[in-house]
């Protein structure tokens, strides 16, 4: 992944695409800060600051998991969905998270609230990219009942707390990640690295515990040449 010989250089930027493509893949696909990503390239002779590799992050990892999203098969028919609270600026604030039965997320949005227009706000986003589900899976929230009908008449909704583990369990990596982060400075923030964090996550972390050793393997290098792929089509 991390070519050191790599010339393609993006316009502007002193640093190759590989490089680029390994800082935002090291900090998204495991809990670090900027300042440890700084030190893994330093450790690999590249010198460069944890504020440029915040650039970085910032500016090109909506690249990477738009890709991903891009290059993803059509999700499972069955979707769970749940929003957990955040605090930002000391005010409540909720991420909604939808994955597929499969565990996969779909995409997040983080609102100020967890009404019926938050539910149809999330709704849209949802539908516009990958249609409507035979069946959506929810806790009790009356938001999603209320919401549903306007924009899926025809989708069942199932509501009961025990069912939506699925969604729930997802929400651990950004407990894990806002902590290290000394939690989440804007909804803008928030909304921009876990898009791109679930969406790497989905590609990096293809359920281990269902595969063989061998087939790990072998998810595990489509990975990592679907990353270098990506790094090559990046755009300035």
């Amino acid at each position: 992944m991390l070519n050191l010989s790599d010339l393609s250089r993006l316009k502007g930027f002193r640093f190759p695409r590989s490089v680029i493509g390994y800082a935002v893949w090291a900090y998204h696909r495991f809990a670090l800060s900027l300042r440890d990503v700084e030190d893994l390239l330093a450790a690999r002779g590249i010198t460069v600051s944890y504020e440029t590799i915040r650039d970085w992050v910032a500016r090109f990892g909506v690249q990477f998991a738009a890709k991903v999203r891009r290059d993803r098969p059509c999700p499972c028919d069955k979707w769970h969905l749940d929003e957990v609270v955040v605090p930002i600026k000391g005010r409540k604030h909720w991420i909604w998270r939808a994955v597929d039965a499969n565990g996969d997320v779909l995409d997040i949005l983080v609102q100020p609230r967890r009404n019926k227009a938050a539910a149809l706000r999330f709704f849209r986003k949802l539908f516009k990219i990958w249609s409507q589900p035979r069946v959506i899976i929810t806790d009790k929230l009356r938001s999603y009942g209320a919401a549903k009908p306007d924009l899926a008449p025809g989708t069942e909704n199932r509501q009961h707390k025990g069912l939506n583990n699925r969604a729930e369990a997802s929400h651990r990596h950004t407990r894990r990640r806002e902590k290290i982060m000394g939690r989440f400075k804007s909804i803008g923030q928030a909304q921009q690295f876990l898009s791109v964090h679930d969406q790497t996550a989905t590609l990096f972390r293809p359920k281990r515990h269902r595969l063989s050793a061998r087939s790990y393997r072998h998810a595990r290098t489509d990975a990592f040449d679907l990353w270098t792929e990506y790094s090559n089509e990046l755009v300035a």
